[in-house]
């Protein structure tokens, strides 16, 4: 697991570079962008591995198609509650 919490956290880390596009350079909101886009990528991933271990789950756009709503709803909750985007 801590290899796939570095992994994300290199991903939050080529975001706020990305966004900034000031290499090398001091920026007063790198922090700022990677710790967000970090929480962010942390709260997918447990969104994800939700639907990877629950049977019968598949995660679409469409909510209200009959898949396993609590799992589903779990999902949005968490999304919602931190402020994430689909």
């Amino acid at each position: 697991m801590y290899d796939r919490i570095r992994e994300i956290a290199e991903q939050a880390d080529l975001f706020a570079d990305s966004k900034l596009q000031m290499k090398g350079e001091f920026h007063p909101d790198w922090h700022d962008i990677r710790d967000q886009k970090f929480a962010e990528l942390i709260i997918k991933e447990c969104g994800k591995t939700l639907v990877d271990n629950t049977p019968a789950v598949e995660l679409v756009e469409d909510w209200d198609r009959g898949y396993d709503r609590a799992v589903n709803d779990c999902i949005l909750l968490l999304y919602k509650h931190f402020g994430i985007e689909e």
